[in-house]
């Protein structure tokens, strides 16, 4: 995700506030940019496109000036394509206020344009201007009241910075949904995305929780409820070192991406739910196409693949639309059967993924339109796409995909309901399926809590040299996924089958040295995957059921059951994410490995 820095107290190198933000490098960004007052009070800022060091090129005959505030910020784009001037810090009308943002204002259009008819004037095309516009058209004399009468108008998550020229010796902040920690020694007092920056000056810190805010001087903080009541907090004591800081406290990204998913999911959906449907604001105007498309076509490869997969099973269950999924490195050497009435949707969460780059190339040669569905803003998928939906999770560090597997099924299920709405009309189940997508991160958020339940599981596999994943319909992308997971971080070797299949061959292989993953939640194919799950016990082949909480049948043939919450049928692939992921993690950590860097693999694949 984004980092924020900020300082305020006597004598702040502005060289200094850039050494804190470059401790926050490692959560990736595109842009970083700081705005600071002068020694009269005159805010200043600068804001560059590219890396810490670049900036600091720029800057390099001001860093030893001091200052006595200053905010600081890296961007991951997510409105507005990367360049100078949608980097943050944003700054008001008056040049008197700046602001750095995480996360992503919903309601950022209404607001734009409601401040625009007051006469305010924007700069970019980022949401969180508006931020910086809403506390000027709020300001009397007091930023903290500016700030609190501003946030109560927000929709969305944010974690924001705030100074103001006129009152030059504090920081305002506030939270929601979107980190953010404080602290302070005799000299200064922080804000930090996380804990990294502050090790240096101070061991304890205070974490905001959603709805706080804080104002901010040297040496010391005040807190507030949303009400402008005083908050009491406890402070925590870190003992971390900063690289382990880096990580949140966890021994490895993969395992702190995972515990992220729900913040990514909050991403993923922000602003794409509307009075309970679907909207997607950049396919505004690809409307026409969406409703005169007679066939879909998903390219994509790996975790993305599967992705594809659930929106094929999705869509083809809700619609009488045609969904085909490609692997792209296939994809782009068929004689392929397209025109200006198919639509490919081109699935990478790099947007750089070679092979999907020449598959849409080739699709578009005949015609074709193209949806990209990346995590890149401005990567080359996006800008040779004729429309691009991002989803919004946030720079991922370890090799294996994890929380942009579930921030991509997340978009790609709004995508098939906007895409089957936009063609056949709205209905009640699609409603129902709204509704729980909505309160997916609180549902995630307690899945993740079992992380120890499938340690101690994965304490009794580790040790297995082969496993077989199996699932029918719905399951059967979560099988293949799981398996992915598995093999790519613990060199296990993992396969995946349609649990039909396994009498067609693969049932051979099946004996008690050979584990099977069965993917059976309690859906329309339950008793379906059952007869092929005994079939696997008949073999001795020992079985983890992935299961929905309180079916107990499922216990009377397995070995190990892990449960998840129920859903919506449609809606298992998401929940079980995090359980296949973590098992996988598990397995990889107890086998002494490192997840976050498997052997022969890379994050983005550029190459053939």
């Amino acid at each position: 995700m984004c980092g924020i820095v900020g300082m305020v107290g006597a004598d702040v190198k502005i060289g200094e506030v850039l050494d804190a933000l470059k401790k926050l490098e490692y959560r990736g960004y595109d842009s970083a940019g700081i705005a600071y007052l002068s020694a009269h009070n005159t805010l200043n800022y600068h804001k560059k496109k590219g890396r810490i060091d670049e900036l600091l090129d720029l800057m390099q005959e001001t860093l030893k000036e001091k200052t006595q505030v200053a905010i600081a910020h890296t961007r991951w784009a997510t409105h507005g394509e990367p360049n100078d001037v949608n980097a943050h810090p944003h700054i008001d009308c008056t040049n008197k206020i700046a602001v750095v943002h995480n996360g992503i204002i919903e309601n950022y259009s209404d607001l734009r344009e409601r401040l625009i008819a007051r006469g305010h004037v924007f700069v970019s095309e980022t949401d969180t201007e508006v931020i910086a516009h809403l506390i000027e058209d709020n300001y009397r004399g007091d930023l903290l009241e500016a700030v609190r009468r501003s946030i109560v108008q927000l929709d969305g998550a944010y974690a924001v910075g705030v100074i103001h020229a006129d009152e030059p010796r504090r920081i305002v902040v506030a939270r929601k949904g979107s980190p953010l920690v404080i602290g302070k020694n005799e000299r200064v007092s922080m804000l930090a995305s996380d804990v990294t920056p502050l090790l240096s000056y101070t061991r304890n810190v205070i974490f905001l929780e959603d709805g706080e805010l804080a104002v901010l001087e040297k040496g010391r903080y005040r807190i507030f409820d949303l009400q402008g009541n005083d908050v009491v907090k406890t402070t925590v004591h870190i003992d971390w070192k900063e690289a382990d800081a880096e990580k949140g406290g966890y021994k490895h990204y993969m395992l702190k991406e995972i515990m992220e998913e729900p913040e990514a999911l909050r991403k993923a959906l922000a602003d794409r739910i509307k009075e309970d449907r679907v909207y997607f604001e950049e396919l505004e105007k690809f409307k026409k196409t969406l409703r005169e498309v007679n066939r879909i076509m998903v390219v994509a490869c790996g975790t993305s693949y599967h992705a594809g997969l659930v929106f094929k099973y999705f869509v083809e269950w809700l619609s009488d639309l045609d969904v085909e999924v490609d692997v792209a490195s296939e994809f782009r050497y068929r004689n392929l059967h397209v025109n200006e009435r198919t639509l490919i949707l081109a699935i990478s969460q790099s947007g750089e993924t070679a092979d999907t780059l020449q598959g849409v190339r080739l699709a578009k040669r005949k015609e074709g339109k193209v949806i990209a569905v990346c995590n890149v803003v401005g990567s080359t998928l996006t800008r040779e796409s004729d429309a691009a939906v991002y989803i919004r999770s946030g720079p991922e560090i370890g090799v294996a995909a994890t929380k942009t597997y579930t921030s991509q099924l997340a978009v790609l299920y709004l995508l098939g309901l906007y895409i089957i709405s936009e063609r056949y009309g709205w209905n009640k189940e699609f409603g129902e399926l709204i509704y729980q997508m909505r309160n997916m991160p609180e549902v995630i958020e307690g899945t993740l809590a079992h992380s120890n339940q499938l340690r101690e599981v994965a304490t009794r596999y580790k040790d297995y040299l082969h496993f077989m994943y199996i699932g029918r319909g719905m399951s059967v992308p979560t099988a293949m996924e799981g398996a992915l997971k598995l093999k790519e971080i613990s060199y296990i070797n993992a396969t995946a089958y349609q649990a039909g299949e396994l009498k067609h061959g693969p049932i051979a292989l099946l004996d008690e040295q050979f584990p099977v993953f069965a993917i059976i939640p309690r859906d329309r194919l339950f008793y379906k995957t059952k007869s092929n799950v005994i079939e696997a016990v008949a073999r001795n082949a020992p079985v983890i059921s992935l299961a929905t909480e309180r079916d107990e049948e499922v216990g009377e043939f397995s070995k190990d059951v892990i449960y998840v919450p129920k859903v919506n049928d449609l809606l298992y692939p998401l929940v079980m994410a995090p359980y296949i992921q973590l098992f996988a993690y598990h397995v990889s950590d107890l086998k002494g490995l490192d997840p976050d860097k498997p052997r022969n693999l890379a994050k983005s694949v550029t190459v053939e």
